[in-house]
């Protein structure tokens, strides 16, 4: 009963934010209740007891995708842009994506049902067999990093293409800023923020490196660990300046390190082929072929958690950098 009773509050807030972002036209308004939704998201995710969901839908949905929207709106504008049609054509086309999907759905089992399909054959094969041929508790890493390694990696590759494509269209604006000159009666901004930031920042890191290396016994792994890292980077920039964040970590370091990340999870594959096994077969890295499985998760989480911190992080600096930059010149 009380289970029930937190799922329908959790829908209705879902329900209500949605419609507040319908009628909303601030753009930073919508950006924070994007966030809003992400949060309520991860809360049912954690309630249907799928934690490394939510711990992504956290750090990615109402963490760092609200920071890359926040820093977007510096170039675009925070007020939202009348349309030259009409509200019903929007409309007529969400109502028939809605019928098409909801007629879609009438072939599909009952959700929870226990002779679905997926329970008949996947899941009863990643539970049985994953302790003795992988070995670690987590088997969501199990099946992520292990079973399902060729569509980690095709993500991975994902994400290091959007930051080509963000590159190629706005590039970073690297040149300096002017420095502002403060009269007597100011003081420089945020000071409080700036102090707090440098107690918190370590210790974000530092969570960062847990989440990262403690993937294979519980919740996280190289994805949530790459968006807190970055994460650190883009509060020291929005607390102290883009060229403060320019010379702690410069953008010339970052990318070559993007495309690391990703030669470090194929050259994986690439060794375990050497070795005598398959692509991706990490069984071959060791005598014992659940330690392979282990050496080969750990290297190709590495690779996906340093690609996507510094993918997060380059695409933060292209906006940020074209907004604020732009302005000054």
């Amino acid at each position: 009963m009380i289970e029930s009773l937190i799922n329908i509050i959790l829908f209705t807030m879902l329900a209500a934010t949605s419609l507040a972002v319908v009628r909303l036209h601030n753009l930073f308004a919508i950006t924070m209740l994007f966030g809003v939704y992400s949060l309520l998201s991860a809360v049912i995710f954690v309630e249907l007891d799928a934690v490394d969901v939510a711990f992504t839908e956290a750090a990615v949905g109402a963490g760092i995708s609200t920071m890359l929207i926040l820093s977007t709106l510096v170039i675009t504008g925070h007020h939202e842009k009348n349309p030259k049609h009409g509200p019903w054509l929007p409309l007529v086309v969400v109502i028939l994506t809605g019928a098409v999907l909801a007629w879609g759905t009438l072939d599909m089992p009952l959700f929870g049902s226990l002779d679905n399909p997926i329970h008949q054959h996947v899941a009863p094969r990643y539970i049985q067999d994953s302790p003795e041929e992988i070995g670690i508790p987590n088997m969501v890493t199990s099946v992520l990093a292990s079973y399902r390694g060729y569509d980690t990696m095709g993500e991975v590759v994902v994400v290091f293409a959007a930051l080509i494509g963000v590159l190629a269209l706005i590039g970073i604006n690297e040149k300096k800023c002017a420095k502002r000159q403060y009269s007597s009666d100011e003081r420089p901004p945020r000071p409080v923020l700036q102090v707090m930031s440098k107690l918190l920042i370590p210790y974000i890191m530092l969570f960062a490196l847990y989440v990262q290396f403690h993937g294979d016994f519980g919740p996280g792994g190289g994805f949530q660990a790459g968006v807190i890292f970055a994460a650190a980077i883009i509060l020291y920039t929005l607390t102290f300046s883009l060229d403060d964040a320019f010379d702690l970590i410069s953008p010339r370091v970052l990318r070559p390190l993007a495309a690391i990340g990703v030669l470090i999870y194929g050259g994986t594959g690439i060794v375990t082929m050497l070795l005598g096994g398959t692509f991706l077969n990490y069984s071959v890295l060791a005598g014992d072929p659940k330690s392979g499985q282990h050496y080969g998760i750990l290297a190709i989480e590495f690779g996906v958690g340093l690609t996507v911190a510094t993918v997060m992080m380059l695409i933060f600096y292209a906006f940020v950098s074209r907004g604020e930059k732009g302005k000054v010149e």
